[in-house]
């Protein structure tokens, strides 16, 4: 699968190595694709990886995954042309990135979300919540004592979740449907317990949650 990245942090570095390992083909979309980081993060990668505009990035990819910090996200998707048609997947919370970003908590919630802006942003786009519960760290060996971390993902078009649950799925997730879009309003809050315990309780990052069933 062609998979544009927008953002090549963290999360979306993470991502992009780890499915280049599974042999999908990732592009990166950045501001600046000739920057010395995104070099290196590409040379680092063994796999087919490359970076370009935001813009292009978009046009050329059927999926694509937003992984960039939310303050100034309207802008990119709007700077990011056509996303009709394409699977978005949603990897980002909204949070303001501080040193008081747990104190301040979600930006958006309970009547709405995250996701569900990013639908409206980016017109026509099938948006899909997903890797947005779990830390960066975490990405390419979701597994925990021979037991696999469980990665909620929830949307509105089925097609969409199945892209996104084979992509989830290659990573090494167990991953469950949670049901409809406005479901990231409990996603969001999820991923701020995850913050709360890695970094306010100081349990660190190497952990994850899990669906246990009878």
């Amino acid at each position: 699968m062609k998979v544009a990245i927008i953002g090549a942090g963290n999360v979306g570095g993470a991502l992009g190595a780890a499915w280049c390992r599974k042999g999908h083909q990732v592009v990166f979309g950045v501001r600046n694709p000739a920057d010395a980081k995104i070099q290196k993060l590409i040379s680092g990668i063994k796999g087919q990886a490359t970076a370009t505009s935001i813009a292009e990035a978009v046009a050329h990819c059927e999926t694509v995954v937003l992984a960039t910090h939310w303050e100034g996200l309207q802008g990119t998707l709007q700077s990011a042309g056509d996303f009709a048609g394409k699977v978005l997947i949603d990897a980002t919370n909204p949070l303001v990135m501080s040193a008081e970003f747990l104190r301040r908590g979600l930006q958006i919630g309970h009547n709405t979300s995250a996701a569900e802006q990013i639908a409206q942003w980016a017109k026509g786009a099938r948006v899909v919540k997903a890797f947005n519960t779990i830390g960066a760290q975490n990405m390419s060996n979701p597994t925990f004592g021979g037991e696999r971390a469980t990665m909620f993902i929830c949307g509105d078009d089925d097609d969409a979740k199945q892209t996104v649950k084979q992509l989830s799925d290659d990573l090494g997730f167990e991953t469950v449907d949670a049901g409809p879009l406005t479901i990231a309003r409990l996603l969001e809050p999820v991923a701020m317990l995850w913050m709360q315990l890695c970094y306010g309780m100081n349990i660190g990052p190497d952990f994850c949650f899990k669906m246990l069933k009878r």
